[in-house]
């Protein structure tokens, strides 16, 4: 009796061990390769846009803002900076944040009318959430692909689109996330959905991509919401009337574009 429980045991370990290999053979991309191709995915030089930002509390209760965003891409950097334009109690109100490909710490700062000064943003203050959505300074920049060890941890569908799930677990332990789990659409390089843990592995929470389009050539992500689970609060963002290959000026990108504000 024991050699045949013995035997059904391997015969299942076996099985799932198939089932894993087809799995994984099914991409001839590593886990590294993969985040890699994500990070790099063509992308206009410039691009400028509306932003419509809803937060949603557990109730139901609505804000609603809406931005103005330009980004810059040169070769090793992009710049990125946006202005609240509506409500009034926000309005005035700047953000600006450089990503280098060089290095993994970015560069932001903040603009608030009230205080009449720009704020460099601290690596300390990293984990702070932006302007009271679900998103967190660190959120809003870009992350290099060397900053986390990567792994294939299995594939699903999103909305029909074929994914392979990417575990990264962050090379600094210190790190606000204990690890975050990747859908990305093998495809078209675009991470589909986006899972954010806690230091003791609890789910904190789920971005997740509800609309992307082709503009111009490029895949660009339209609308996205971030769902905090502890806090059942959500941050909806729409992009609207995109204008891609501008030739956005470097001088927007200043402090002093912040304190001054655009029209």
């Amino acid at each position: 009796m024991k050699n045949k429980i013995l035997k059904k045991l391997f015969i299942s370990f076996a099985v799932l061990l198939t089932i894993q290999i087809g799995l994984f053979a099914q991409t001839s991309y590593s886990a590294q390769q993969i985040i890699e191709n994500v990070y790099n995915r063509a992308t206009p030089s410039d691009q400028r846009g509306e932003l419509t930002m809803t937060l949603e509390n557990s109730r139901g209760n609505e804000r609603v803002r809406v931005l103005k965003q330009y980004i810059k891409e040169d070769e090793d950097e992009t710049k990125k900076i946006m202005f609240f334009m509506s409500p009034a109690d926000v309005r005035g109100t700047s953000f600006m944040t450089f990503s280098s490909d060089e290095d993994e710490n970015d560069s932001q700062w903040i603009y608030l009318p009230a205080l009449k000064k720009v704020k460099r943003i601290s690596s300390g203050s990293s984990s702070d959430y932006f302007m009271g959505s679900d998103f967190t300074y660190d959120d809003m920049g870009e992350r290099l692909p060397s900053e986390d060890v990567h792994s294939i941890i299995g594939e699903d569908t999103i909305n029909g689109v074929h994914c392979i799930k990417i575990q990264s677990i962050p090379n600094d332990k210190d790190y606000m996330y204990s690890k975050t789990i990747t859908w990305v659409s093998d495809e078209l390089w675009i991470g589909l959905k986006k899972e954010f843990y806690y230091e003791d592995g609890e789910l904190l929470k789920t971005l997740s991509v509800l609309e992307y389009q082709e503009i111009d050539g490029y895949w660009l992500i339209t609308s996205s919401e971030m769902y905090n689970i502890q806090s059942e609060h959500k941050t909806s963002i729409q992009l609207n009337d995109s204008v891609l290959d501008s030739g956005i000026r470097d001088s927007i990108f200043t402090t002093r574009t912040m304190e001054r504000g655009i029209r």
